[in-house]
């Protein structure tokens, strides 16, 4: 997924419905979960909680539910257990698709991953059969409100960042994996507010699909995907994204 598209994604998450942004404050909650379990509650200690309060704030998720959450699983007596399962699989036209699942029942995690995929004219591979077409990478996104492009490219360097692309509706920032925090981190304290700060899955090629009943179907299925409340993040290869109009 180029950083375009996850710019896009980003705006169109801030116009979801109260609904549609509870379901966005599950999951981050199951991950603020998992990382307190694994971790503590202490973000000063736990570098994975402080990331994840970063993102939960970046998505509005109030103060009082995050502590609410990291209480919660701290406490004695939470059966909660989750396990980060990744899936792979093709879309429409052979569009390729990884997906990151944070569950508590695989079996059914993978029998609706295993639906969506087939209703929606692709499939749902074996472990590997697209992962070698992408590239992990830090990435974090902004909007770009008028930030002067020599500034913020010096500060993205002095912070440690790899590379850095400058558009007219936002910026992106691109780190190894093992130094995004540090450079998110960095960024913060400088007063730039970040939309995203997360390593995904950047993909070396492209796949267009120019049949439109594809593309309804290609863009559905990245919904219903988006819709489940097991699963966390959807990388793949899809060029024209932008021509699903929803």
């Amino acid at each position: 997924m180029s950083g375009h598209s996850k710019w896009s994604t980003i705006k169109r998450k801030k116009e979801k419905t109260d609904s549609q942004r509870a379901k966005v404050f599950t999951k981050i909650g199951r991950e603020i979960s998992v990382a307190v379990k694994e971790g503590g509650p202490d973000p000063a200690v736990n570098g994975k909680l402080r990331d994840l309060i970063s993102k939960a704030k970046a998505n509005n998720v109030p103060n009082d539910n995050i502590d609410r959450i990291i209480k919660k699983a701290s406490a004695e007596g939470d059966k909660n257990d989750y396990e980060t399962i990744f899936y792979e699989g093709y879309g429409p036209c052979g569009v390729a698709v990884i997906v990151e699942a944070l569950t508590d029942n695989r079996n059914r995690t993978a029998g609706d991953l295993r639906h969506y995929f087939d209703k929606f004219g692709g499939n749902l591979g074996q472990n590997g059969c697209v992962s070698f077409m992408f590239e992990q990478k830090g990435l974090i996104v902004m909007e770009n409100t008028g930030i002067d492009e020599e500034k913020i490219m010096e500060d993205c360097m002095e912070a440690g960042a790899a590379d850095f692309k400058y558009d007219e509706d936002s910026i992106e920032i691109f780190t190894d994996p093992a130094d995004l925090r540090n450079v998110r981190e960095s960024l913060e304290a400088k007063g730039y507010a970040l939309a995203s700060a997360e390593v995904e899955y950047i993909p070396s090629t492209m796949t267009a699909i120019e049949d439109p009943d594809l593309i309804i179907k290609m863009g559905k299925m990245l919904e219903v995907m988006d819709d489940n409340d097991d699963i966390q993040n959807v990388w793949h290869n899809w060029d024209n994204e932008e021509d699903y109009e929803g």
